[in-house]
């Protein structure tokens, strides 16, 4: 008997402990990041009708449309209503995106939420994430061939994902960036490498300090000269000339054939950052970080909170940006942040007390007979908890439903051995 009492208290000691206000909180932070990847899209109504949302959270469905079908996806009321039973991909969130559920695309399948659509989103745009591959090695999330642990993250300009360890550049052990470019977006948008040199996180040698971080070697980079004149994709990085050097000397000295790696660090700690907030005669931010020398490198790039707000805007850029299809940049309204925001305001704004609406429903007998209940049942299962904490012992899900059983038994007798008058 000693010895089975001996084995059950070791069982009890491996079992974990976990409190009540431990499982609320669990509960409330997974209410949150749903709430938040959700960011407020309708579970009931087809987004179709809302022409070209801003941005949404978004499926694909592999039983109506699999690899080697046209790609589709399909918005967050029709994954419930028309795919309930469907293997879906779970794309997060698109922007721009008309839902396609029912349209062309599905051979045999009507949406049941809003059957009269057009027969393709001209509009839409797809990649290999609608057939569940992610990344430059198209492979699937959750890989179950891959063992190395590594994150996924998203660029903000394709809206692809991409595993920590392709992106060129590692990301920042902190995690403290907010947006991703990756290396393929940042060659077809190099104008970012502009604004990179002062306002990107990424760290790209553990040599130097600050904010942007410097490049070691020069196998991949590409050194671009300063240029003067129009809009032109470029990268730079910006620099002040050394106490005792005019500008001329210092470009002079740039000109010339570097032998070591060393000696373009030493080049490029010449300079120092200059505020963003200066701008050319032009008006132009760009142009006037353009006529630095910079430097463009094959890697992904890491951005802080807010940068988007430093992009000049300008009428040349305005037009660059719409050339490159990527005028989204300039809305702070397109931001993962601001669209997660979005959903944690309007559940904040929906979550409601469900003891005050029941309350709110009754008349005051009822109210002061449920508050009675609500104390008696709050008096009895704090003694009941306090029983398993004085003696030490874990309380288990029977302890739980035993507690309930004898409560309801003791309510019942209560009821029972009332005496009802009349007058």
């Amino acid at each position: 008997m000693a010895g089975a009492e001996g084995a059950a208290g070791r069982q009890s000691e491996l079992e974990p402990v976990v409190s009540l206000v431990d499982v609320l909180e669990e509960d409330e932070e997974l209410e949150n990041e749903a709430c938040a990847v959700l960011g407020g899209s309708d579970s009931e109504k087809c987004s179709y009708s809302q022409g070209l949302v801003k941005r949404q959270a978004l499926y694909a469905c592999s039983t109506c449309t699999p690899e080697g079908e046209e790609p589709a996806g399909i918005c967050l009321a029709c994954s419930y209503e028309c795919h309930g039973s469907h293997k879906l991909f779970e794309l997060y969130t698109k922007r721009n995106f008309h839902c396609d559920c029912g349209n062309s695309k599905f051979k045999n399948l009507e949406c049941k939420l809003f059957p009269d659509k057009a027969k393709v989103n001209s509009g839409n745009k797809y990649n290999d994430n609608f057939f569940g591959l992610y990344c430059i090695c198209k492979r699937p999330y959750p890989d179950p061939e891959d063992e190395i642990p590594d994150e996924m993250i998203q660029c903000v300009v394709c809206e692809d994902w991409f595993h920590g360890r392709h992106l060129g550049a590692i990301p920042p052990e902190s995690g403290d960036f907010q947006e991703m470019v990756c290396q393929a977006c940042m060659k077809r948008c190099s104008f970012l490498w502009a604004y990179a040199a002062q306002l990107a996180v990424t760290k790209l040698s553990t040599e130097d300090d600050g904010l942007m971080r410097n490049i070691g070697g020069i196998g991949d980079q590409e050194v671009i000269k300063p240029e003067n004149g129009e809009h032109q994709d470029s990268t730079l990085k910006e620099d002040v000339p050394e106490q005792g050097k005019d500008v001329q000397d210092v470009k002079a000295e740039n000109s010339e054939p570097r032998a070591s790696s060393s000696s373009e660090s030493d080049l490029q700690t010449v300079f120092k950052n200059e505020s963003l907030n200066a701008e050319s005669k032009s008006g132009c931010k760009l142009q006037e970080l353009k006529a630095k020398q910079f430097i463009k490198k094959d890697t992904a790039t890491y951005w802080p909170l807010n940068w988007r707000s430093k992009l000049c805007t300008c009428q040349d850029c305005m037009k660059m940006y719409g050339d490159l299809d990527v005028l989204f940049l300039t809305d702070e309204y397109d931001t993962v942040l601001a669209y997660e925001n979005k959903g944690k305001i309007e559940q904040a704004t929906d979550r409601r007390d469900p003891l005050m609406d029941t309350l709110s429903s009754m008349n005051r007998v009822q109210q002061v007979e449920l508050i009675c209940e609500y104390n008696d049942l709050k008096t009895e299962l704090k003694d009941y908890l306090k029983r398993f904490a004085d003696e030490g012992t874990v309380v288990k899900r029977e302890d739980i439903q035993q507690f309930f059983e004898e409560f309801q038994s003791k309510k019942r007798r209560r009821v029972d051995g009332m005496q009802y008058y009349c007058s």
